[in-house]
């Protein structure tokens, strides 16, 4: 992206943007809640669009135009509002089937091919979820749910994984599976963009942290340079203390 802005009801929410996310990285995003930064995804999904300026220029994968049918094969997006979506009786398997079709379930105009169904098994064994196969999404914990959308994201076996709030909602065991998950799903080659507010969902996989307020990127480096008390405390508003264990880093209010 650059000099990207994006405005929405009047009010200017990315500000001049310049940001370049390289093959293979493994990125989070943070920043406080109206940040911006779920702002960011909804460029790349094309559900916003930029203001028009001079020398501003958005490029994926090298391309400077693309649809979403062939966006969906290089990205797998995982949002806490698609989650929402999920208001009919589903079950587990056709949660994740329904990634082939970028719809909420598999419907009757839907052509469900033998390899499909291949990819979706092999999919959940994967992330060890095959005991949600015959489970109804409604009767499903936040975690279960989150983790099965996670599978859905993958059956296009996308590059990116993009993780957009991924944690929002789940106790204290959900969120160490869905960390687990997610550092399995970078071991295997894939690229992480983790959008969040919360330091404790950057697993140690990921390199680069992003920091970004008020609509412009605040911070931009190795997680070792940028996750510090200052940084946090300017970003936050608020006096915060960073510590670091494990390749896991935690923050509290002084």
């Amino acid at each position: 992206m650059q000099n990207v802005s994006v405005s929405r009801k009047d009010r200017i929410i990315l500000n001049s943007i310049d940001l370049r996310i390289h093959p293979g990285e493994n990125v989070a995003i943070i920043g406080p809640n109206g940040s911006g930064k779920s702002s960011i995804i909804k460029l790349i999904t094309g559900e916003y669009r930029p203001l028009q300026k001079e020398d501003t220029s958005i490029r994926m994968f090298d391309q400077d135009k693309w649809d979403l049918l062939s966006l969906r094969s290089c990205l797998g997006i995982v949002s806490g509002g698609l989650q929402e979506e999920y208001t009919r009786e589903i079950y587990g398997f056709d949660v994740v089937l329904s990634g082939f079709f970028s719809s909420i379930g598999i419907y009757p105009n839907h052509k469900v091919k033998p390899e499909m169904l291949e990819t979706v098994f092999e999919v959940m064994q994967f992330l060890e979820l095959t005991q949600l196969r015959n489970k109804l999404i409604s009767e499903m914990s936040t975690g279960e749910a989150r983790r099965l959308l996670i599978a859905r994201a993958l059956v296009h076996d996308p590059d990116i994984l993009v993780l957009d709030e991924p944690a929002n909602s789940l106790d204290l065991k959900s969120h160490h599976q869905f960390k687990e998950i997610t550092r399995k799903i970078a071991a295997s080659g894939k690229s992480v963009i983790l959008v969040t507010h919360d330091l404790e969902d950057v697993i140690p996989e990921i390199g680069r942290v992003i920091l970004i307020n008020d609509g412009k990127i605040f911070a931009d480096g190795k997680k070792e340079d940028i996750l510090n008390d200052k940084n946090l405390s300017d970003l936050f508003g608020i006096s915060i203390k960073v510590s670091e264990s494990g390749g896991y880093y935690h923050a509290w209010c002084k």
